[in-house]
């Protein structure tokens, strides 16, 4: 296999989209490999880099089923629930902090009911 074509950042050809630009045409990658990544320069660091497909060969998305909108909607509010205390933080819990905000930073004045 060759290497890809690179393009810089804002010159691609038509033809070509990212997944964020197919997937806001309705389409998916399909399973076809990238074709082609575009590379935007920055000073003292390495390039940003962005995969490109061929719009001709993607795909249509998935329609959402019931079954799988239920499994997104459990799932999402699995990641809502502090693992410590065990209540709905009302918001996803960071991964950087692993409980919910009180949890993690417990106010030393005020006594917490669990």
């Amino acid at each position: 296999m060759g290497a890809l074509p690179v393009f810089r950042w804002r010159l691609a050809p038509d033809g070509y989209a990212t997944r964020r630009q197919l997937r806001a045409r309705g389409l998916r990658p399909g399973g076809q490999g990238v074709a082609a990544q575009l590379e935007r320069p920055r000073r003292r660091r390495e390039p940003l880099v962005a995969y490109l497909y061929r719009i001709d060969l993607a795909k249509p998305v998935r329609p959402m089923t019931p079954r799988r909108r239920a499994a997104l909607a459990k799932a999402n509010a699995a990641r809502r629930v502090c693992p410590e205390c065990r209540r709905d933080a009302g918001y996803v819990i960071p991964a950087s902090l692993g409980t919910c905000v009180p949890c993690a930073y417990p106010d030393p004045d005020s006594p917490r009911s669990v």
